[in-house]
């Protein structure tokens, strides 16, 4: 079972959920993957138990409302399968609209209850703050909230989804604060985050793995995204794509590493999960899925392990990464 409370002792990888929650919306924009098929998310489900996936992680958002739903269900006789899910972000389950933060953590509170409602538990294992920007002091009640719920029992622990040191710092002494999930894959390398998710000896459920689907292997410069998911939305909070289209600068940055990645009979996607483990010991990925067929190939990077010492010193030799810059939301 996935503990959320101790870095792992080997390459460990959890599921993400995003994509199984199926179309959803926000300003007019679709920031869902598109249409899904339930049988199949399920039998990709199947698949990840069959491999021995012990943590998938989800969020009200994803579907709102839908992904719990799906992944509550598929789950119901698995309960020491461990689910992390993300609150903050308000919802309409009906309309499929994601309204927007909520900052109110008796709100928030309900919303949880709502939450695990639809997995089908009474405990969460892990809840993250969803809100990546939220300024520290306004996120205070939530979190003192979040503290009670885990003093009772009703979550096993909490964390922050944040590109922010500062944030993933600032409650990292309470005893709950176990984890926090932030962007990190081989073309953006979170050289902010990582000394600190070190430093506090927090668990880094490190969501982009495959920089949403540029380092999955499937894609080039041909591919098209449509404008029904958030890929070729156009949403303004990610830059792997514009238009539709994977940019030229990371397209180049992924040809650059491509061999590296794909050593030792690796797929493209088990190479960018073997970096991420070689990055630090402190990383769970967590790379979105849709069919049995990716989740099979995301588990076979486990086999392979991470890259080694010299492999990594190789990539920094051959990528020539834009400055990373101060942290934003990614």
């Amino acid at each position: 079972m996935a503990d959320f409370k101790h870095i792992p002792a080997k390459p460990t990888l959890g599921l993400g959920c995003w994509a199984i929650g199926g179309p959803f919306f926000m300003d007019g924009r679709a920031v869902g993957w598109g249409e899904i098929d339930d049988n199949v998310s399920n039998a990709a489900i199947a698949a990840a138990l069959d491999h021995g996936i012990a943590h998938f992680d989800t969020a009200q958002a994803y579907g709102c409302g839908h992904s719990e739903t799906v992944l509550g269900e598929a789950l119901k006789n698995h309960p020491d399968v461990a689910i992390a899910t993300k609150i903050g972000l308000e919802i309409n389950t009906e309309t499929k609209q994601l309204i927007g933060p909520i900052n109110d953590p008796e709100v928030i509170r309900q919303t949880i209850d709502a939450s695990r409602k639809r997995l089908g538990r009474d405990r969460i294992d892990l809840v993250l703050h969803h809100n990546n920007e939220l300024p520290v002091e306004e996120a205070q009640p939530t979190f003192d909230m979040l503290a009670t719920l885990y003093d009772q029992g009703i979550i096993g622990a909490y964390g922050w989804s944040t590109d922010f040191p500062d944030s993933a710092r600032a409650f990292a002494d309470h005893a709950g604060f176990t984890a926090v999930e932030h962007a990190m894959n081989v073309l953006k390398p979170a050289s902010h985050m990582v000394p600190v998710i070190e430093e506090l000896n927090l668990l880094s459920l490190v969501r982009s793995p495959l920089a949403m689907g540029v380092l999955g292997g499937k894609y080039d410069a041909k591919t098209q995204f449509s404008k029904d998911e958030v890929r070729g939305s156009n949403p303004g909070w990610q830059d792997y794509f514009k238009d539709g289209k994977i940019t030229d600068a990371y397209l180049a940055q992924l040809n650059a590493t491509r061999d590296i990645l794909t050593s030792g009979g690796r797929t493209l996607a088990q190479g960018a999960l073997a970096w991420l483990w070689a990055r630090t010991p402190n990383a769970m990925p967590i790379p979105g899925f849709r069919t049995p067929e990716q989740v099979n190939d995301l588990c076979g990077a486990l086999a392979k392990g991470p890259l080694t010492q010299a492999q990594m010193e190789e990539i920094e030799t051959i990528l020539d990464r834009p400055e990373e810059g101060p942290p934003k939301a990614s």
